[in-house]
């Protein structure tokens, strides 16, 4: 089993550099999924994040490759 690091809302704000009440209401089952970005120890009110999930998840999107076409002018059409 892997070693996973649990963060409260303000350790994981730290990391990000986003504000706090920001996670809570913004990113919070919006953005991160109960059971896979975050979790709640026997159920309790206190959420812990996964940093391991997030940063993983945070990455994702760059990683992916879009098709690009090169435009005349030298800008980038996504298409």
């Amino acid at each position: 089993m892997e070693q996973q690091t649990y963060l409260t809302t303000e350790e994981l704000a730290v990391r990000l550099r986003y504000d706090p009440r920001y996670i809570r209401s913004a990113l919070k089952d919006a953005v991160f999924i109960e059971g896979i970005h975050y979790i709640r120890f026997f159920g309790r009110r206190r959420v812990f994040y996964i940093w391991e999930a997030i940063e993983r998840d945070m990455v994702q999107p760059s990683l992916a490759k879009k098709p690009a076409i090169p435009m005349a002018k030298g800008g980038i059409c996504y298409g």
